[in-house]
């Protein structure tokens, strides 16, 4: 039988402020386990809370570049629930009159667009974390009350391909904010996705299944991935899905149930009493609107229009705000005829190196203007492709200039007719055979020859220069 897929995501970001969404302490990372708590993320009695200013400001920025509705009226609730991560055994977020609501992504699918559509974005505080080890669990509350923002998708994903693409798509939006680092390791982005199957053509949605534990893009796609399969093979035997949260395992590369799925009524939310609630004015909308940056979307149609490249390599070079303000240095300051050259460098050899050393192509020790000097080189035939890449990784590892690492390295092109005359002559004597193959007719002969040449010159030779005057040679004997 034939099932359409249904999923929809949560997305959970930690907003960069510098202290808490409800107190004054620091909101760093990485710091020693509760060093950055205090009476009111602990939950002590006695104890109240006060509303951080940048965390409306991040909020609303975000939302409005995800096209929502942000609400004029809008107020804090609590999330009522026992977990020992939770020391006040509620969590401070918004329910019924969230900060902003019906706003929408559009995704690229091979060149598609498709809009996915955004449920709500509102503001919460994060919970502490769990440290699990051999027969104990600790917990450090440095993370408690640091401030979230939960973007509820609505369920338009039909694929674990549309997840990871929107789920990418929403990371580069964000970035390009400069709200969150979106940084899946420490925790500053995490995602629950929610998925059900039904019948194809059918319009009620199916009972869905809650998936949880999922590190990285790819762990979602994973675990969406083996949940269509369970859940398809349990259609297919006619029994029933159970509404249940489960676990992506990924050493099993599976998914495993953790406990029943809770409904709201089951977080007995209610407005939070130490809080007022928050009137937001137009001007204050229109004045933050203002301080939304060119984001991907409209610089990819920009890179297409402006420097004449193509969907493909648009797309990689806007993922990051960074990247994209790198590579249109490179370009904007590129004498070349063609801009495609600086872009192949820029998306292949660059952007190797820059996933070695797990950094942005920005963060590379190469100015724009060095890394354009070493693709002129290779334009004006004084280095070879090949050996320019050795010449980028040590421009990279020592931060010197091309010029210097090629003279240092003895990796100049040998292009001059003169100097390669006598390589030439040495290889049409040494190697009768092919040259009798080569008028003969044979093409693949030719390149014997010119691989010889360049095996005498120890690959200083320009290949190009070699072919043309072989050929020249051969065809006046």
């Amino acid at each position: 039988m034939e099932y359409e897929v249904v999923i929809g995501l949560e997305v959970h970001l930690h907003l960069n402020t510098k202290t808490k969404a409800f107190c004054g302490c620091k909101a760093e990372f990485g710091k020693e386990p509760n060093t950055q708590v205090c009476p009111v993320c602990l939950g002590f009695p006695g104890s109240l809370p006060v509303f951080n200013k940048t965390v409306l400001d991040y909020a609303i920025k975000a939302a409005l570049a995800l096209n929502c509705k942000v609400q004029e009226y809008t107020k804090f609730d609590r999330k009522n629930y026992f977990y020992p991560d939770l020391p006040k055994n509620y969590q401070i977020s918004q329910y019924d009159l969230p900060l902003s609501k019906e706003g929408f992504l559009d995704i690229d699918l091979d060149g598609k667009n498709k809009r996915i559509g955004i449920t709500r974005v509102h503001m919460e505080e994060d919970a502490g974390k769990l440290i699990h080890r051999e027969k104990v669990s600790l917990v450090d509350f440095n993370r408690t009350g640091i401030p979230l923002l939960e973007i509820v998708s609505d369920p338009h994903l039909n694929s674990p391909q549309e997840a990871y693409e929107y789920l990418s798509t929403l990371k580069s939006t964000i970035q390009y904010l400069d709200v969150s680092d979106c940084d899946m390791e420490k925790g500053s982005l995490r995602c629950d996705a929610n998925i059900s199957l039904r019948k194809a053509g059918e319009k009620e949605l199916g009972r869905k299944t809650e998936l949880k534990n999922m590190n990285s893009f790819k762990a979602v796609k994973g675990a969406l991935s083996f949940e269509i399969q369970r859940q398809e093979g349990l259609l297919d035997e006619g029994k029933n899905i159970v509404q249940e949260t489960r676990l992506w395992d990924p050493g099993a590369q599976e998914t495993a149930p953790m406990r029943a799925k809770e409904g709201a009524q089951d977080y007995r939310y209610f407005p939070e009493p130490d809080l007022p609630p928050l009137i937001i004015s137009k001007e204050k909308i229109e004045e933050i609107r203002k301080t939304i940056p060119e984001l991907p979307k409209q610089k990819f149609l920009r890179f297409i229009k402006d420097y004449g490249l193509s969907a493909y390599d648009a797309k990689i070079l806007v993922a990051s705000k960074k990247g994209a303000d790198f590579a249109e240095e490179c370009m904007r300051e590129y004498r070349g005829s063609d801009k495609k050259m600086i872009v192949n460098w820029l998306i292949g050899p660059v952007s190797s190196e820059a996933n070695a050393k797990n950094c942005a192509i920005s963060d590379l020790k190469v100015a724009a203007k060095d890394l354009i000097e070493l693709v002129g080189f290779i334009e004006k035939d004084e280095i070879s492709n090949l050996s320019a890449k050795v010449v980028l990784t040590e421009m990279i590892n020592s931060g010197l200039p091309a010029l210097k690492i090629m003279k240092e390295n003895n990796l100049i092109q040998i292009s001059d007719a003169k100097a390669l005359n006598a390589i030439i002559e040495e290889v049409i004597k040494e190697n009768e055979k092919s040259v009798n193959d080569f008028k003969s007719g044979k093409e693949a002969a030719l390149m014997f020859l010119v691989g010889q040449a360049m095996k005498k010159s120890a690959g200083k030779a320009n290949p190009k220069t070699v072919k043309k005057m072989i050929k020249g040679r051969l065809a006046n004997a």
